[in-house]
């Protein structure tokens, strides 16, 4: 048989045998999921699928590529965003769609034509089975850059410690992109506050090495530029050995072993008067 024939009967046997084959997807697809979604949003799902592809089939036969199928790629696109974002797995995904081929698998009863066409049918889930992997893994991978943002974000607060004084305590290891989360914040945090001293302590980053120790004067020279001084927090002895090891050089940075020490040397630098034992901190 033709590529054209083979269609056109498959589009006859898909609109002859219409409510039960899709209630047949639907059920198929509802036990994989274990109730994990409505009957009713995975009935419409479907019955919308099966209804464009049924068209798509008859207006583009089997180029699934092509422009007749863009409904069909865009239900599918649909499909596989909601699921990556409701949490099923790549493989409760891809069964949604390759679920579609069990509904007209063939009998000892059926004859050799629609056992042929039944064979390109299949050959056409798979690929369309394949594309929904495709985009599900990349909206995966979108929601999970968008979800590592986030948690950057909030692993790097700034804090008003004081009238004119904001701080930010870094937890765990600096690289260029949080860097980058951390000069925004800061510099944000700068003019909404109109603070002009900055402590940024690292009593909770790990190791200090070159690396590091260049982001941290990105961090201050962006700071200084917005007219803020800064001081750094938490250098500890193992810390303080390594840099001097390394040859790292933070020139007229102010450097202190606890943020205690850094608070109270930009409340001096502001000629704030604390009522701590001794007067003048």
């Amino acid at each position: 048989m033709a590529e054209q024939e083979i269609s056109t009967r498959l589009v006859t046997l898909l609109t002859e045998q219409r409510e039960s084959l899709e209630a047949a997807w639907v059920q198929t697809v509802s036990r994989t999921l274990r109730g994990r979604i409505s009957l009713v949003e995975l009935d419409r799902e479907l019955r919308e699928l099966y209804s464009a592809l049924v068209e798509s089939l008859g207006a583009g036969g089997f180029d699934w590529q092509g422009d007749k199928y863009a409904e069909v790629r865009a239900l599918l696109g649909e499909l596989s965003r909601n699921r990556a974002r409701q949490g099923f797995t790549p493989t409760e995904t891809a069964i949604s769609v390759l679920a579609g081929k069990e509904i007209l698998e063939p009998t000892t009863a059926t004859s050799a034509e629609d056992i042929q066409a039944y064979l390109r049918f299949s050959r056409l889930m798979d690929a369309l089975g394949l594309h929904t992997i495709e985009v599900y893994a990349k909206a995966r991978e979108e929601i999970i850059s968008a979800q590592s943002e986030q948690l950057m974000e909030l692993s790097t607060p700034v804090v008003k410690l004081w009238e004119g004084v904001v701080a930010v305590p870094l937890v765990g290891t600096l690289d260029s992109a949080r860097t980058q989360v951390v000069m925004e914040k800061l510099l944000q945090t700068l003019v909404d506050t109109g603070s002009d001293q900055a402590i940024i302590d690292i009593t909770g980053v790990p190791a200090v090495d070159t690396e590091v120790a260049q982001h941290l004067l990105k961090t201050v020279v962006a700071a200084r530029l917005m007219g803020a001084e800064c001081t750094i927090s938490g250098i500890r002895p193992q810390i303080a050995q390594t840099i001097v090891a390394l040859g790292i050089q933070f020139g007229d940075i102010v450097t202190k072993a606890t943020l205690a020490d850094a608070l109270k040397h930009a409340l001096r630098r502001n000629s704030v008067e604390l009522n701590l034992p001794g007067g003048r901190a």
